[in-house]
């Protein structure tokens, strides 16, 4: 949820208008606003190399996965993990958006852990997965532009880890 649906949200169960503090939370919001619509554009224009980037990061790292008994062993096993890494990097432009967490928590991480287990899909693997997302898609942005989407990984590696 936005910035300024909590605000409103909070001040209508409360009866009252908005705080002056509320109003400089979203005054703060809006001059971020920018920022968040480049982040995210440059995320959604560039989705294909980021996701290439981050797998051939984690085959590196982790050739196993990729070998006969791996997890992504096989075309449709990788095209799956593919799919899974995009969905994060869409996540994560969500949170970058909204400028709060909560869409990462609602729309994709609820059961996402019980899914993997369920389907025998290591969390360290996918945790790893989403540190090597977060790597290559901070390499196609500047120093604020990174240090404003890099938290919406960590929380995304928190919250699976």
């Amino acid at each position: 949820m936005s910035v300024v649906s909590q605000v409103i949200l909070k001040a209508d169960d409360e009866l009252r208008y908005p705080s002056s503090g509320e109003f400089k939370g979203m005054a703060d919001f809006f001059k971020t606003g920018e920022q968040r619509v480049r982040i995210a554009s440059t995320l959604a224009e560039n989705e294909k190399k980021i996701v290439d980037e981050a797998s051939k990061r984690l085959w590196q790292k982790r050739p196993d996965f990729i070998q006969p008994g791996g997890n992504a062993y096989g075309q449709r096993q990788r095209a799956q993990c593919l799919r899974d890494y995009g969905w994060y990097l869409r996540l994560a432009t969500y949170g970058v958006l909204a400028g709060d967490k909560e869409p990462i928590e609602t729309i994709g991480l609820i059961g996402a852990r019980e899914m993997y287990n369920s389907l025998g899909v290591p969390l360290p693997g996918m945790v790893e997965a989403i540190r090597c997302l977060k790597e290559a898609t901070l390499a196609l942005l500047s120093d604020s532009d990174a240090a404003e989407a890099a938290p919406y990984f960590d929380y995304m590696v928190q919250a699976m880890s």
